[in-house]
């Protein structure tokens, strides 16, 4: 049942090999699930809650709000319930940043006991970072490969590619740093560092895979 977390470097192929580990594995990528797991400990529906994660370099909702330079404490969202009869019920919760660390953790716990998932960002290499059955992986590469595959992606120009990256990057230090106390680049945080300026795409997914495969025959925390 060994799960996988990813981390990874804005542009650098992290999604490609996802998407690319999960079809040769036959697992899960877990994303609006683990949102609506996260969604359902506050009363939230789905589609209220900001996507838990530090994958976005723009701000949405309550949790880029808690994390936006400058902001701290609490955050106030408003929570939809029903009554007895059926009616409809508009109150506030307020959050704090060990609320929200929370949230993710008891999200990333359930997907880590479900089993055969890919977990990519949110915190997942801090969270189960001691706990067995689990590859810890990290994927980047040079800022100018990533400004490339950003430009083909995303159709923008190499200045807007390069803001986009540099961004995202801020953003997922100080998610990472904020919530969970670590500095999303340390190495030690992880069984794989995958530089895709080195390593293209499909080799660097089988070798997750294979990494997967002895772990399965020789389990280690």
């Amino acid at each position: 049942m060994t799960v996988i977390t990813i981390s990874r470097q804005f542009g650098s192929g992290g999604f490609e090999i996802t998407n690319r580990v999960c079809e040769l594995l036959g697992y899960r990528y877990l994303d609006k699930l683990l949102m609506t797991q996260v969604a359902a400990e506050v009363g939230l529906r789905g589609e209220e809650l900001a996507d838990f994660s530090e994958e976005h370099h723009q701000a949405k909702r309550f949790l880029d709000r808690l994390l936006m330079p400058g902001c701290h404490g609490v955050v106030r969202i408003s929570v939809r319930s029903q009554d007895p009869s059926g009616r409809e019920t508009l109150s506030e919760a307020q959050l704090d940043q060990a609320r929200c660390a929370n949230l993710v953790r008891t999200a990333i716990y359930a997907a880590y006991e479900q089993g055969d998932v890919v977990i990519v960002g949110r915190g997942g290499q801090a969270t189960l970072q001691d706990v067995p059955d689990v590859l810890h992986v990290r994927i980047e590469a040079p800022l100018a490969d990533r400004i490339l595959r950003t430009q083909e992606r995303e159709g923008v120009g190499p200045d807007e590619a390069r803001e986009l990256a540099r961004n995202h990057d801020q953003m997922a230090a100080k998610y990472l740093a904020t919530l969970f106390d670590i500095r999303w680049d340390d190495p030690l945080l992880y069984h794989l560092v995958v530089n895709t300026g080195k390593l293209d795409l499909e080799a660097a997914a089988l070798t997750i895979v294979s990494l997967v495969q002895q772990l399965r025959a020789d389990p280690v925390a």
